[in-house]
């Protein structure tokens, strides 16, 4: 049997702001609950690993915070400053949670109705039928977690901005590592470029979670399209190359994520020049409306930013090729727990608050044809909206004109 050794490491401060934000929301309380790992916002915000039990903590707006876990699994439990309640069979858990919730009217939890924000729909519909059983509401937590789980820490911004200059930079020299290569003769595959690039991110750096897309032509068109070492393929002059690429330094750091595309040749043709206008204009439509928006001090939502970019490709004729949202939010995770740039495949009402960082990606995927993606990093800095990444791409990157 496994012994989790870890203690518990939610701050009194934590637990003091998170009341005040209860309070001015007018929820009851929030209740993080959690079984083998399953809700990663709990997970994290207490300071636990995966445990094998159910445990539920309820940080009331007022009062002190409670504890409900299991009798197997008290040493994680030994840093916990609130109450403690213990349980062993399912009854006791059962009867135990309600009196938790005695007198409540309403309770956050990681829940979002008819699942209209995946990722924070975490908690399984039992738990949430315990909740209604008990006689209290539920309401999605998802507010709750930008603020307190999804924004950047100082160091996180900082550790962000440093990978935000190795991506760019090895996107860079991977455009260049094609020129020189075709210029040259030889051959260089999808895969063969993908392993060069994945080997130097973490040669600079970022060793977590660092991998990338490479793709040509009608593959770009595929917006998850992996290379293999037995299909994948070659990169010849008239190629079209995009180059998807992220990664992190450490397990507590803030990934940068970006995309850069390129063409085999001296100069780009109209047509590709003229797709890929359409995207940047695009992609500056959703970063212009939250700049805007910031400086009239009005709030943005998510899906808001997704429809400014939308509406651009729209009216350049190529809506039916944009296929996936506009961006995700970033933050220690590559697809983060924070707003979304999205109307398209959820509708993320959440508020781009100071402290959260996401993606602006919007892609035109012709299928059999070609595939375009832009792909740049926001962060809500306390003075305004920022663009993390360095030096956004304006043009397609004519790689034998460089």
């Amino acid at each position: 049997m496994a012994v989790i050794e870890q203690t518990v490491a939610l701050s009194a401060d934590s637990v003091e702001r998170i009341q005040d934000e209860l309070r001015a929301r007018a929820i009851d309380g929030w209740l993080l609950y959690n079984f083998h790992g399953a809700n990663p916002v709990a997970s994290n915000l207490l300071g636990l690993p995966a445990m094998t039990r159910r445990y539920a903590v309820l940080i009331p707006a007022t009062g002190v915070p409670v504890a409900l876990t299991h009798r197997i699994e008290q040493h994680p439990w030994t840093g916990w400053a609130g109450e403690r309640r213990v349980y062993l069979s399912w009854r006791e858990l059962e009867t135990e949670l309600v009196e938790m919730l005695g007198g409540l009217r309403s309770v956050a939890v990681e829940y979002s109705p008819g699942g209209a924000v995946p990722y924070v729909d975490l908690v399984p519909a039992g738990a949430v039928e315990m909740i209604r059983a008990a006689g209290v509401e539920p309401c999605s937590s998802a507010e709750l977690v930008s603020t307190f789980y999804a924004r950047w820490s100082a160091e996180g911004e900082a550790s962000h901005r440093r990978a935000a200059v190795v991506v760019k930079e090895t996107a860079h020299a991977a455009f260049g590592r094609v020129a020189e290569t075709v210029r040259a003769g030889d051959r260089i595959t999808e895969w063969e470029l993908r392993s060069w690039i994945r080997g130097e991110l973490e040669r600079r750096g970022l060793r977590v979670g660092a991998d990338t897309i490479v793709a040509v032509n009608a593959n770009a068109a595929n917006p998850h399209y992996a290379p293999t070492a037995d299909a994948s393929a070659e990169v010849r002059p008239g190629d079209l190359v995009l180059i998807d690429l992220w990664g992190k330094e450490s397990d507590a750091s803030i990934y940068a994520d970006q995309t850069w595309m390129g063409y085999v040749g001296d100069s780009v043709p109209d047509r590709i020049a003229s797709i890929w206008a359409a995207l940047r204009d695009a992609r500056d439509a959703a970063v212009d409306l939250v700049a805007a928006r910031c400086a009239a001090g009005e709030p943005v939502a998510g899906c808001e930013v997704d429809d400014a970019a939308r509406d651009v490709l729209s009216q350049r004729g190529y809506a039916e090729y944009f296929i996936h949202r506009t961006g995700h939010s970033i933050d220690r995770e590559l697809h983060g727990s924070g707003p979304n740039i999205d109307n398209l495949e959820t509708r993320d009402t959440r508020e781009l608050i100071p402290g959260v960082g996401f993606s602006i990606e919007p892609g035109i995927y012709i299928p059999g044809d070609l595939g375009f993606r832009t792909e740049i990093n926001m962060f809500m800095a306390p003075g305004g909206p920022e663009v993390t990444t360095p030096e956004p791409q304006r043009e397609i990157f004519a790689l034998f004109g460089v």
